[in-house]
């Protein structure tokens, strides 16, 4: 059986240990497919169980030299803290104990470059002021003292930087390289080089020591270890979407079990529990209310500020609030059945999901760090033996331009520039109800210059009503009123599932106030109508079409008919034992957000298309409402993918929006497929993009949310190959010394992260 599970990933340093991981993962037998983002140090993977088990897949990781964990199992340990925030604190301490052995040595580098550090006491100084300045002087010069440096070095070298020892020697042992090879080398060569000074020169400098790099080495690590240590903290708030998710579900819920309220874990409510909300709480599952009455607030899930009535058979989502009333609901679905818990799931793996565009970095990234050896290498080659000679007073020059070079390359901003600003923008999207599943789909959605609307449901509120009933022939004994053809136009349309029988079953019942028997026989024809048996009388609903083709004249009724697809209306025709009875007026209401809507996509340059069943009168009607110049009407549901797919062939870089159910077919078809609906499970279900409120305003912010994002990206890998490529030829020249290029690599991956954060201020 193939099982998916999505572990916590510890260690990695860059995106080249992402791609060691998912390399050596993939030759184990039985996996199926695996995915390890550096950005949200998660691994995904798909295998299958009887052929591999879940602790093989643990210990492979972690014989790269990698800790590893189950997302669902991470939790805080008995300080309060979890594996990620130990881990984060770790490094912060190693950062620390390493700043504070290598501050002697730079504080020595930097005095001796300002000629501050003398051998000797100058005892002519005239003034009080200027002997204390010249025994500090004088003592400054003892931090040049080789012993003492060697002491710090040594200790600098092998606790705090054995990280990145241990880390090489796994990527080599797994025959790749990572950029802890590139800090290892580097600071190696420092040191060493240093320690041949030390012990081979002696002699020549017994106190002071004039071309020993102990300070080199220390500073590479210790600023490394900073950066590493703040790019942690960057990553960190670069998930928080997921976080802040996770956050939103109650602790507790109160339920009544054998008539008495008691107070319960979330985790132990059961389906079919009653629970009792109470107003300011947050409601605990997704339920439907038995009893009561309120307004709740599920602005945290669908971006909606306005709160909306609850009554009773109303549904209600897990984690949104109930602001006023109390009521009672039984729960429908807990734990990891929730719709919130659906919507963590989604946003979690659309994280993790890498954008095409990615694949430019990750394939440079791979050949990254044996170039940097040929650079480094080649750098020490040119200047020592053809620049220098071989000049061995001049061998320290070209170590250091050599290390320089190793030291400023830097894989981790290339490999962080996609995947931070897809994590913050499809975290920023999820807080305004925006689900978009992956980052394919956010690439996609800057691309669209054509979307197509389905009205009923889209463009209108589908919540149709019955607006005018127009008797045909009052001496007609089965129908002599317009109760009695409502009433038998309710009885046949009871069974139907579409949305214009069931409005014409609500206004029968409510109208006549009395119950609706069935039809003796029943039978629906999609996006056509109905036929019944009623009494022995034959009943036949549906549109002109659907009529004319079961060899009923509509001529008697075409004035009125068109009377009303003028207004906008649609129009249901009835029908008894091959005759005209009457016709049945039903209204849609545009929503208020429409309008405003199709502005803003024009203003994106985007044409907007209408797609429905509808005749062209009322499609056109409805059109001109909201301002669509296009309109596509008298479309069959099956033959809506067909329409999508016409566009497609014409050149069209097409989005479908539906509401998820009836539109399937034609969202699967369109290049991208929008869901408008108010987060139901199809929708999510079907659509690339999830809005989870039905206000097609969401649609621009949607593609702008996309546009910002891919600019982001394009902006971080821009200024990750260009630092790259002006870092290594100015450290290859001899003009960087290896502490300057240490900050330079410790910045540009922050730089990548602090660009993708700003993406949080960016208005939708």
């Amino acid at each position: 059986m193939v099982e998916s599970i999505s572990l916590r990933v510890y260690g990695m340093t860059c995106t080249l240990c992402s791609i060691t991981i998912e390399s050596a993962l993939e030759k184990m037998t039985g996996i199926k497919k695996v995915r390890v983002s550096y950005a949200s140090e998660k691994a995904s993977l798909e295998y299958d169980d009887a052929q591999v088990d879940l602790m093989r897949i643990k210990k492979q990781i972690e014989s790269l030299g990698f800790s590893v964990e189950d997302s669902k199992e991470a939790k805080k340990s008995d300080k309060g803290l979890t594996k990620a925030e130990i881990e984060r604190n770790k490094l912060r301490n190693q950062f620390i104990f390493s700043a504070i052995f290598s501050a002697p040595l730079m504080l020595a580098m930097v005095l001796g470059g300002l000629g501050f550090c003398h051998d000797e006491f100058d005892p002519t100084t005239l003034t009080k002021w200027g002997r204390i300045v010249e025994l500090l002087r004088y003592r400054a010069y003892g931090l040049h003292d080789w012993r003492f440096q060697l002491t710090l070095g040594t200790i600098v070298q092998f606790t705090t930087g054995l990280r990145f020892y241990k880390h090489s020697y796994y990527a080599l042992k797994a025959k790749s390289m990572t950029m802890d090879l590139l800090v290892a080398l580097g600071s190696s060569a420092s040191y060493f080089y240093s320690v041949y000074i030390v012990i081979f020169q002696t002699a020549t400098y017994t106190f002071g020591m004039r071309n020993i790099y102990f300070e080199a080495s220390t500073t590479i690590i210790t600023l490394v270890l900073l950066g590493k240590y703040l790019e942690s903290k960057a990553k960190n708030v670069t998930s928080k979407a997921i976080e802040s998710l996770v956050n939103l579900q109650p602790k507790n819920a109160t339920i009544i079990r054998d008539n008495i309220e008691i107070q319960i874990p979330i985790e132990q409510v059961i389906v079919g529990d009653t629970i009792v909300v109470k107003p300011g709480e947050k409601i605990p599952t997704d339920g439907i209310i038995l009893e009561g009455y309120s307004t709740v607030d599920e602005s945290m899930l669908t971006g909606e500020s306005i709160p909306i009535e609850k009554h009773e058979n109303d549904l209600v989502t897990g984690a949104s609030i109930n602001k006023f009333g109390t009521f009672k609901f039984k729960a429908t679905n807990v734990g990891e059945e929730t719709k919130l818990a659906h919507i963590i799931k989604l946003v979690d793996e659309a994280q993790e999901s890498k954008a095409p565009i990615q694949k430019i970095a990750d394939k440079v990234s791979g050949y990254f760090i044996p170039f940097v050896l040929f650079v480094s290498l080649y750098t020490f080659i040119v200047w020592y033996f053809f620049i220098y000679g071989r000049q061995v007073f001049l061998l320290d020059n070209s170590i250091i331009y050599a290390v320089s070079v190793l030291v400023v390359s830097c894989p981790c901003a290339l490999g962080l520039a996609t995947p931070a600003a897809i994590m913050v923008g499809i975290g920023i999207g999820a807080k305004h109800g925006i689900l978009i599943k992956n980052g394919e789909d956010l690439e996609k959605a800057c691309k669209i210059d054509t979307i197509v609307l389905d009205k009923t449901g889209t463009i209108t509120t589908a919540n149709l009503e019955v607006t005018d009933i127009i008797l045909l022939d009052e001496n007609n004994p089965l129908v002599n009123s317009k109760d009695k053809l409502i009433e038998i136009s309710a009885i046949a349309e009871k069974q139907s599932e579409h949305p214009l029988g069931k409005a014409i079953y609500e206004y029968a019942k409510d109208k006549l106030n009395k119950d609706i028997k069935y039809a003796d026989k029943f039978e629906a024809v999609p996006g056509n109508g109905i036929t019944a048996l009623i009494d022995e009388k034959s009943v036949v609903i549906g549109t002109k079409r659907f009529l004319t083709d079961n060899d009923i004249s509509i001529l008697k009724a075409e004035k009125q008919i068109a009377s009303l697809q003028k207004e906008g209306k649609t129009v249901v025709i009835v029908s008894i034992d091959k005759e005209l009875a009457g016709v049945i007026a039903i209204a849609d209401q545009i929503k208020e957000s429409s309008k405003e809507a199709i502005e803003r996509l024009k203003k994106l340059n985007i044409q907007v298309y209408m797609l429905t069943g509808d005749n062209y009168d009322t499609a056109n009607k409805v059109a001109k409402e909201v301002g669509i110049d296009n309109v596509i009407a008298e479309v069959q549901p099956e033959n809506k993918a067909q329409e999508v797919a016409k566009l497609k062939s014409a050149g069209k870089i097409v989005a479908m929006v539906g509401d998820g159910i009836n539109d399937a077919p034609a969202l699967a078809t369109a290049d991208l497929g929008i869901a408008v609906g108010s987060g139901t499970d199809v929708a999510i279900e079907t659509g690339d993009i999830v809005l989870l409120r039905s206000d097609l305003r969401s649609i621009s912010s949607s593609i702008k949310l996309s546009k910002l994002t891919m600019r982001k990206i394009k902006q971080n890998l821009f200024w990750a190959f260009i630092y790259n490529i002006v870092g290594i030829p100015i450290a290859a020249t001899g003009h960087l010394n290896p502490v300057v290029a240490s900050v330079a690599m410790c910045y540009s991956s922050l730089s990548v992260l602090l660009n993708s954060l700003s993406l949080k201020r960016s208005k939708l």
